[in-house]
């Protein structure tokens, strides 16, 4: 029995410090080069790599609050147009997501999660405006990686100067 103590003792030590253990991410070629730095600021993400961002928007025709079908109509291709530039400006600026759970009894008893994008964008260019079956419309705008980057150091300028 002492010797099936010892032995488990001796196996869960070693395995918490496999973790202590430090491994060189850079194996490429095994030199002894340092790896390249990471950018220093948010003005450079992966989105930059693309040459113009691209955001669909969808609207609903027959939920537009009118009893004229023409105007439902024109209010669903409004709102579809909405929904393409809150996409884009997530595209742009990201999304702030707060998220509250609580448990009770060791049973999740409400899940609540809520999602906020906020930025301004200008200089997208309207792609298309199309209807998608009978009762919806879908607006895609394109935004060029020149102006994503004027606005986000605008954006990253702003935020500078509310810290002060």
């Amino acid at each position: 029995m002492s010797t099936t103590k010892t032995l488990t003792v001796a196996l869960l030590t070693s395995w918490m410090l496999t973790g202590c253990v430090s491994v060189p991410l850079n194996l490429v070629g095994q030199d002894k080069t340092p790896p390249p730095s990471a950018p220093a600021s948010m003005i450079t993400p992966l989105v930059e790599k693309r040459e113009t961002l691209v955001a669909t928007g969808y609207a609903v025709v027959s939920i537009q609050n009118h009893k004229n079908p023409a105007q439902q109509r024109l209010l669903a291709i409004r709102a579809s147009k909405l929904d393409a530039y809150r996409s884009l400006t997530e595209q742009v600026y990201g999304q702030q997501l707060d998220a509250t759970t609580t448990v009770a009894d060791m049973t999740i008893m409400s899940d609540t999660f809520r999602a906020k994008v906020e930025g301004v964008v200008y200089g997208a260019v309207l792609v298309s405006i199309t209807p998608v079956g009978d009762d919806t419309y879908e607006t895609t705008l394109s935004l060029d990686q020149h102006v994503v980057r004027d606005l986000r150091t605008l954006y990253l300028g702003q935020m500078a100067a509310k810290r002060r």
